[in-house]
């Protein structure tokens, strides 16, 4: 009898224990970490513009660095609304070799800009509007940047990927980073035109 009742003695106290340990989630809390989600160990704000937040994130450092010697710091950061898929450092890196060392030369500046908007496109597409599009339009979306080129963008399984003219799939690894001049949907490739 006695073990019985240090037994639950202790179960009790196991649970109240767990009780009082467990962080307490409150519904703005919720709203809040939602609106302002993390990128690159940074919170992005939603009432800041795309280039406000990027430069904060530690995964975009090298799409920061193009922006800049492309000179696209102003369109980026003017009213807009743009859709940025946004790739990340590893995304650059996994370029063949001394190809972003190439396109930051300033003799590349075209180059660069053309890669460059590649990613973005006109409007404001958040998920909800890209999976209705998908849905619409039979299984695939088609967007046209601000370079005037292709992208598709498709499911696979339950990711969302975007497809560039030259057949190279980027996967979106968060989706719906919103900006006050658009939103950036974080992607894990470059997305090259053709």
């Amino acid at each position: 009898m006695l073990k019985h009742s240090f037994r639950s003695l202790a179960a009790a106290a196991f649970v109240a224990s767990a009780t009082l340990a467990a962080p307490v989630i409150s519904p703005v809390s919720v709203a809040m970490a939602q609106d302002n989600p993390m990128v690159g160990g940074a919170p992005m704000y939603a009432n800041k513009t795309i280039v406000e937040n990027a430069v904060n994130s530690k995964d975009h450092t090298t799409l920061v660095a193009a922006v800049k010697a492309a000179g696209l710091v102003d369109t980026l950061s003017g009213k807009g609304p743009f859709t940025v898929f946004a790739p990340t450092n590893e995304a650059f890196e996994a370029l063949p070799a001394g190809t972003v060392d190439t396109l930051l030369k300033p003799e590349n500046k075209d180059k660069l800009t053309k890669v460059l908007t590649a990613h973005v496109v006109a409007g404001k597409l958040d998920g909800k509007t890209l999976m209705a599009d998908i849905k619409k339009g039979g299984g695939k979306a088609n967007l046209t940047t601000v370079s005037g080129d292709a992208l598709t963008v498709e499911m696979k399984g339950k990711n969302l990927y975007v497809v560039d003219e030259s057949g190279g799939s980027a996967e979106v690894t968060i989706a719906d980073v919103m900006q006050s001049n658009g939103v950036i949907h974080v992607v894990n490739k470059v997305l090259l035109p053709k």
